[in-house]
């Protein structure tokens, strides 16, 4: 978020973070380790501490965060092309990426070695999420290929937890990590991922939430990490979703989606407006190309608006999804960053 805002990949709060998540990475063998024989650790874990699952969603954010906090230069697109040769490439070299970026021999010697802790993070990472792939194309969120629906309904099943299946938010959100990565659409290896995500629209043109409430985080994810992956945002599917964030806009131009339509999916896209899910509707639009649209206008408006004096925002509701009709988690950093991803992409995207 504060990359998006453009605070320098310099400036010490981003270096301190960059710091924080390298001491965070997992360097052990887990339990994901039993089917994934061979396979190098690495990722990031959801809990405070939970070193024997490292999760596939907070690897993929972390492993963007830690890829924009490379600086890419007076030309971003050559450097993302340098980084995918690195990381995918076996004779790929971490100082061709930096080449032309670094001002001043001693600045150079210094950020080329703390880059490096940051491109080795990165490519175990990246080795790491392509392993966890389950076997119908799609990523789940701790494991791979842990979808017998029969274990929900045995009587020790604790609240649907028994299992965990690949989902369309998780699977665009690896796409768009590999888009912004340097990779896209055209690439093989991704063919059957990208048709989970699209057999998984439903009938109105929305995708289903697993980890945030819902159909809003869901359809959001998809048209991010879809046209971050280089599908074009012309594709008719995206444009559907793009309609049906439109047609699920409140009269106060935001967007807003309760936890009952986990229960009651007729529901979907309504609720009390709320600044986190209006973020992820202007996220998803303006990925969709609708960037000059009224509803954009009308959300941007809604954020700014409704903005407190000291810069934040206001949201008692629940948007963060722990398991689908048992409970629901309120981040509460979900008000301050995605509302500020939104204005500053869409700052950036009209000037």
């Amino acid at each position: 978020a504060l990359e998006e805002a453009e605070l320098s990949s310099s400036h010490p709060a981003m270096r301190k973070a960059v710091d924080w998540l390298l001491e965070k990475e997992v360097r052990s063998i887990g339990d994901w380790s039993v089917n994934h024989p061979g396979v190098e650790p690495g990722g990031w874990f959801f809990e405070f501490r939970n070193e024997f699952y490292p999760d596939i969603d907070d690897t993929i954010m972390v492993t963007m965060a830690l890829a924009r906090s490379l600086d890419g230069g007076k030309n971003p697109r050559q450097f993302v092309n340098r980084l995918a040769s690195a990381l995918f490439e076996k004779d790929g070299d971490l100082r061709m990426v930096l080449s032309g970026q670094l001002d001043g021999t001693g600045r150079a010697v210094v950020d080329v070695e703390r880059a490096q802790r940051v491109f080795s993070a990165i490519r175990r990472a990246v080795n790491w999420t392509k392993a966890m792939q389950c076997r119908n194309g799609g990523w789940a969120a701790f494991d791979a290929n842990n979808d017998r629906e029969l274990l929900t309904r045995v009587p020790f099943a604790d609240h649907n937890a028994m299992i965990d299946p690949p989902t369309a938010d998780i699977t665009a959100r690896v796409l768009e990590m590999f888009g912004r990565l340097g990779l896209d659409h055209r690439d093989g290896r991704f063919e059957s991922a990208v048709q989970f995500v699209w057999d998984s629209q439903e009938s109105d043109g929305c995708w289903y939430g697993r980890w945030g409430v819902n159909y809003l985080y869901g359809t959001w994810q998809v048209l991010v990490g879809m046209t971050e992956f280089g599908i074009p945002s012309s594709d008719p599917r995206l444009q559907a979703g793009a309609r049906w964030l439109i047609d699920k806009q409140q009269s106060d131009g935001g967007w807003g989606e309760t936890p009952e339509t986990y229960d009651r999916p007729e529901l979907r896209g309504t609720g009390p407006t709320t600044a986190s899910q209006t973020a992820w509707a202007l996220m998803g639009l303006m990925a969709a190309g609708h960037v000059g649209s009224e509803a954009v206008r009308r959300g941007i408006d809604y954020l700014r608006r409704n903005q407190s004096p000291d810069g934040t925002w206001e949201e008692p509701w629940y948007t963060g999804t722990g398991f689908p009709r048992v409970f629901y988690l309120r981040y509460h950093l979900y008000r301050h960053y995605f509302p500020l991803m939104a204005l500053a992409r869409y700052r950036r995207l009209t000037r």
